[in-house]
C-alpha cells in the first residue's frame, strides 16, 4: 500500500526530469513529499533534492522490473473525494487491474463511477499512485493522462501475459 501524506499547500520547490521508456516525466517535490508527476513536460532548469533522487531511483528499479511497489512520501492535495479515490488506487497490486465501479464501491460510494474517473484523471503522481490499473467496466482502456498507448506499455509491463489482449484496443 501506498501512504499517501495530504498537506493543504503542495510546496514544490524541486523538479527534475527522469527519462522512462514510455517518454521524458517530470518529477515535482517539496523538501518532505514528492508531489506530482508530468507526462510530456516541458523542459525548465532542474532544481533538484535528495527525494527526487530517491523518486528517480525507485522509478528506474520499476522500469527494470526490479520493484514493484514505491515507498516514497507523497503529497497529493486534492478533496477528501479525490484522496479516497487516489488512497484505493494506491492498493490495487502490481500486475492487477480494477475497474472504475469496483473503486467506487470500495470507497463504499457506489453511485460515484464518473466522479471516480474524474479523480482518477486528475491524480498528480501517476506511475507511483497507479492509475494506469484502472480500467473500463469491460477490461476496456478508458483514459489516461499520459496516453493510452503509455498505460497499455504500462499494464503489459506489469503483467505481460494478461495484458495481451489490450493490444487490439489502440
Amino acid at each position: 500500500l501506498l501512504a499517501v501524506k495530504n498537506m493543504q499547500q503542495r510546496n514544490t520547490k524541486y523538479h527534475t526530469y527522469f527519462y522512462s521508456p514510455i517518454g521524458l516525466l517530470r518529477l515535482h517535490a517539496s523538501d518532505a513529499f514528492l508531489t506530482a508527476l508530468e507526462f510530456d513536460p516541458g523542459i525548465y532548469p532542474t532544481h533538484t533534492n535528495d527525494l527526487l533522487f530517491e523518486a528517480i531511483r525507485q522509478l528506474t528499479a520499476y522500469f527494470e522490473k526490479k520493484r514493484k511497489t514505491f515507498d516514497l512520501p507523497l503529497e497529493t492535495g486534492g478533496t477528501p473525494f479525490q484522496k479516497k479515490v487516489w488512497s484505493a488506487i494506491g492498493s490495487i497490486p502490481y500486475g492487477k487491474t480494477i475497474s472504475y465501479k469496483q473503486i467506487a464501491e470500495r470507497i463504499n460510494n457506489p453511485k460515484s463511477i464518473r466522479a471516480v474517473g474524474k479523480s482518477t484523471g486528475l491524480n498528480p503522481i501517476p506511475i507511483i499512485i497507479p492509475c494506469h490499473r484502472v480500467l473500463g467496466l469491460n477490461g476496456d482502456l478508458i483514459g489516461y493522462r499520459g496516453g493510452l498507448k503509455q498505460k497499455q506499455w504500462l499494464l503489459a509491463h506489469e503483467n505481460p501475459i494478461n495484458q495481451l489482449s489490450l493490444f487490439k484496443n489502440i
